[in-house]
């Protein structure tokens, strides 16, 4: 089915984007995913393809565009391509990071912060989850005092995206009492590469997405300037809960992608190899397998795409965004899991596309919210 939800020029921005992955990151790809860490240069060849912060104005050095489809467009091409984490942080740059700077800074701050972002010489990251605080925001343990013109930060953080490489970390800590509420007391305050006291420790050893650097985060004494408080001292909880919609969606577009993708190189592989003296393809089990895989896939896209429509008029609820997040990242796994299956055998061996995205699909029902807490959200919304 025809989508018609791009204009040629999101289009054309997505070739341009898939030009970029297939000469500036396949390439290097298995040394990423050895390293466990995407080279900062690829960033730096982002900005410069203007691929980065397509939603800062072009004052700052950006697209000025706030449609998301252009987001959406790049997220999609991540997908198609199997590069998997290494196209993740920059997916979390732009969809995830981006928004708190764009909304919550000072015009100081933007000048300060947006060119950098904008050019990929700023790498950025948020530091939500704890050692004992993943999706509950409200159970956060890292404290920041005011001291005279500074926060005082202490406290840690875990399974960070961007950790190691980032240059600007949004860290979500404890500047007041929350008494009764939990929620209450929460800010958001931006650390910067190199504060003394602020370390980064090991890159995480991980199932998946070996190319993105996942990082444990540690603040002791950490003196943060006032200035980079984002927003208003306590409102943390609200702002986080006001960008987690875009960081949902951002994550349901990856999901279809890779799903798809899945489904493509899987209808090529059943062509090809044969059993039993005639193709996999041929035999019925294997068509009625991808027909639910296709129907699926397309039903989920057309759901998706709505709600990308609804982020750009500013529309779209957190429980239309967890549903999207839900059923895609859900949709995701089985899709890798039946495609993996025809694969017989050779669908576990590393060298063969679907064992990275059977490995690298399983956070997706984990990060941005669980899948268990996307039902909390939806059960919400019907009253229960």
């Amino acid at each position: 089915m025809d989508r018609k939800h791009f204009d040629t020029e999101h289009l054309d921005f997505g070739d341009a984007f898939r030009t970029f992955i297939d000469r500036s990151v396949l390439p290097h790809l298995d040394d990423y995913q050895r390293a466990g860490i995407v080279a900062r240069e690829v960033f730096t060849a982002a900005g410069k393809g203007g691929f980065l912060g397509m939603a800062i104005p072009e004052e700052f050095g950006g697209g000025g565009t706030a449609d998301f489809r252009f987001n959406q467009v790049l997220g999609e091409q991540i997908g198609r391509s199997g590069i998997g984490g290494a196209g993740l942080g920059i997916s979390l740059h732009n969809d995830i990071c981006l928004p708190y700077f764009l909304h919550y800074s000072t015009d100081e701050q933007r000048r300060r912060w947006l060119p950098g972002i904008a050019s990929g010489e700023q790498i950025t990251a948020i530091a939500m989850s704890e050692p004992g605080a993943g999706s509950d925001l409200a159970g956060l343990r890292t404290r920041a005092r005011r001291d005279g013109g500074h926060y005082v930060v202490n406290g840690a953080k875990t399974f960070i995206t961007n950790g190691i490489n980032a240059d600007l970390v949004i860290v979500a800590c404890r500047t007041g009492q929350h008494d009764a509420d939990r929620r209450r007391g929460l800010s958001l305050l931006v650390v910067e590469r190199d504060m003394p006291g602020f370390e980064r420790g090991r890159n995480l050893d991980k199932l998946g997405l070996h190319s993105q650097d996942t990082a444990e985060l540690s603040f002791t004494d950490v003196r943060v300037p006032v200035a980079n408080l984002l927003g208003e001292e306590g409102q943390g909880f609200d702002y986080l809960s006001a960008k987690l919609p875009q960081e949902r969606t951002s994550i349901a577009v990856a999901a279809v992608a890779e799903a798809r993708a899945a489904l493509d190189e899987t209808v090529g592989y059943v062509k090809g190899r044969s059993a039993f003296g005639r193709p996999i393809g041929a035999f019925q089990h294997t068509k009625f397998v991808l027909a639910d895989i296709a129907t699926e896939i397309d039903i989920a896209q057309a759901y998706l795409d709505r709600c990308v429509d609804r982020l750009n008029t500013g529309e779209l609820s957190a429980a239309d965004a967890a549903k999207a997040k839900y059923f895609c990242t859900e949709l995701q796994g089985r899709v890798v899991d039946s495609c993996l299956q025809l694969y017989g055998g050779y669908g576990y061996m590393a060298e063969y596309p679907i064992s990275r995205r059977f490995a690298d699909a399983r956070i997706t029902r984990i990060y941005g919210g669980t899948s268990e807490i996307m039902k909390t959200v939806i059960s919400k919304s019907i009253g229960l």
